[in-house]
């Protein structure tokens, strides 16, 4: 018997989202996305490795947003008060969105992989899961012994738009924790070899580090 040919997803049926709404609290509350790396926004890096990778693109922050227009881009805002977390991010691009797919990355990963959305659309078809997440893996070796310690990026992620009704009610419930509302649907994890691309920026000593290295 013939096996059936699972359709692709096109880039033009996905929308990108830049998660820029937190309050950057262990960055003395500066707006991480707007901070400067290697002479542009942390946001504009992310913007370029994400451009291509889907149809549209989109902002999500709730602070200087006027900065953020400046992009060109639409800027969606948290529809929930008091920055409830990158889950109000992905609820608000959901709403917001057009297409039957929403791919996401925070705004402090420079480095996010040019394949990215690619892979987890592949994955999510693959496994007819309904959100797809990257996962790197750290092997560390003690003496005889390999120990991988599995790393999931929830915030790098790709979900199919029918989400929005269970990520609501999972916030109207007050969850905020991004793991376990990834533990409650079909979910695919994607492995990533590059540990560096996933690189995320909290403080400013970080953000120097990673631009000297």
């Amino acid at each position: 018997m013939a096996m059936a040919v699972v359709a692709a997803i096109l880039p033009e049926q996905i929308t990108g989202l830049v998660l820029a709404g937190g309050r950057g609290a262990r960055m003395g509350h500066v707006d991480k996305g707007l901070q400067l790396f290697r002479g542009k926004p942390l946001t504009a890096h992310v913007i370029e490795r994400l451009a291509g990778q889907t149809g549209t693109l989109a902002i999500n922050a709730n602070r200087h947003q006027n900065d953020y227009a400046a992009f060109n881009l639409p800027v969606w805002p948290d529809l929930l008060p008091d920055f409830p977390g990158p889950l109000a991010g992905l609820h608000s691009g959901l709403t917001h969105c057009a297409t039957d797919y929403l791919a996401a990355v925070p705004c402090d990963s420079p480095l996010l992989p040019a394949d990215l959305v690619a892979r987890l659309a592949t994955a999510l078809i693959e496994q007819q899961a309904d959100a797809a997440i990257a996962v790197t893996v750290t092997v560390t070796v003690t003496g005889r012994i390999d120990q991988a310690d599995f790393q999931r990026h929830p915030v790098f992620c790709l979900l199919r738009k029918t989400l929005l009704p269970s990520l609501t009610g999972y916030l109207q419930q007050d969850g905020r924790k991004m793991d376990r509302w990834f533990a409650g649907i079909r979910t695919a994890e994607v492995r990533f070899d590059d540990e560096a691309a996933f690189s995320n920026i909290n403080t400013l000593q970080e953000l120097r580090q990673l631009e000297s290295g």
